[in-house]
């Protein structure tokens, strides 16, 4: 997983569905990172993929970034 010095307002996190990409996104929950939407799951033609976005709330007011 990549280093980010500032955490990102969005996230959206793939892999195969087991229990690693349910630790990955338990751990950015624990983050502060809210549940975006419903996952998105499709098969490779071996295994279930799935997709989920996250994103991290920003207190009432902040200004975003332009970078």
């Amino acid at each position: 997983m990549s280093d980010f010095t500032k955490p990102l307002g969005y996230r959206l996190i793939t892999g195969p569905d087991d229990a690693e990409f349910c630790a990955r996104v338990s751990t950015l929950l624990d983050q502060g990172y809210r549940l975006h939407g419903s996952p998105a799951l499709t098969f490779d033609g071996e295994r279930v993929i799935a997709a989920q976005a996250l994103v991290l709330p920003r207190p009432a007011g902040s200004a975003g970034s332009a970078e």
